[in-house]
């Protein structure tokens, strides 16, 4: 694991270990277009490589981005479908574009029938 791996983890599970406080201090009613909308220039979020637009992540930074993984898509993104901006667990309090990206981009679960 090269440095620049072990620092991208670290930030990421600092991220993850502080996410579900801010969550919970967050309420059930808060609606995406009442949030601030998360700034790219964040530190946390430059280090996740988070764009407004999926098509501005840079693939060589982020290899493993694909062009249709979008925030709308990603199972940390919390919201109904459709919504422009969603409220995200990996920034709490800040809302992210639907057709935004991340490096902590997980696949939405499928719902069970």
């Amino acid at each position: 694991m090269s440095n620049n791996d072990r620092r991208r983890f670290l930030k990421l599970a600092a991220v993850t270990l502080t996410a579900p406080a801010a969550i919970a201090a967050m309420t059930r009613d808060a609606r995406a277009q009442d949030l601030p909308h998360q700034d790219e220039a964040d530190p946390t979020a430059s280090a996740l490589g988070y764009k407004h637009d999926t098509t501005k992540v840079d693939d060589k930074k982020f290899p493993n981005h694909k062009p249709d993984q979008m925030c709308a898509g990603c199972n940390l993104a919390l919201g109904k479908a459709g919504d422009a901006w969603l409220p995200c667990t990996i920034f709490p309090g800040k809302a992210v574009n639907a057709k935004g990206w991340c490096s902590a981009w997980v696949k939405k679960a499928a719902k069970p029938a």
